[in-house]
């Protein structure tokens, strides 16, 4: 049965066809939602949230476009609204000027290393320089995802930035002394 079938079926609410979607498009919808969440059972909870909003909103899919692209849409919709309802963000003024660049040493460390460290910031660091950085919204997007003003959003990722660059530093220094 092809994806468009599996998708109609799911319109009229055939489990199996659900199952289908779920088999074919979970892993990867989980690793957004990994990306985005605390931890681990947090973005099982968000996996779970998602496919219960896909699944009720699915008849609104009218193959204008890519599924998985509509699928990974409501994911980080539904992980973002989330953060949204907790009111994690400082509101920093639109004329918020300071845009720090700072360059990270990408051999000094393991991909791994980097992803755990991100995985760590705090929410609306993490939130914001994933969206920005790894995911490649502008500022305005982020700012319209996440109901904060833009220099909320610069603000955060420079933020973000100077811890990234800190624990990379400590973590090279550790390293270092460790070698001697």
């Amino acid at each position: 049965m092809g994806l468009k079938q599996l998708i109609e079926n799911c319109k009229i609410n055939d489990t199996n066809a659900q199952s289908e979607i779920y088999k074919l498009f979970s892993s990867k919808l989980f690793s957004i939602c990994l990306k985005y969440s605390r931890n681990y059972a947090e973005a099982e909870d968000n996996l779970q949230d998602s496919f219960l909003i896909v699944f009720n909103k699915i008849d609104q899919f009218k193959h204008n476009g890519s599924f998985e692209g509509w699928l990974k849409r409501i994911t980080v919709n539904t992980v973002l609204q989330r953060y949204r309802q907790e009111k994690i963000f400082e509101i920093i003024p639109d004329d918020y000027a300071e845009d720090i660049q700072i360059e990270i040493d990408e051999d000094a460390i393991s991909i791994d290393y980097l992803l755990h460290i991100i995985q760590e910031l705090p929410d609306r660091y993490r939130l914001v320089f994933n969206l920005y950085v790894l995911d490649g919204y502008s500022h305005n997007d982020i700012a319209n995802m996440l109901d904060i003003n833009v220099g909320t959003s610069k603000s955060n990722l420079a933020r973000a930035r100077q811890i990234l660059k800190k624990t990379i530093e400590n973590y090279k220094t550790t390293r270092n002394l460790q070698s001697l």
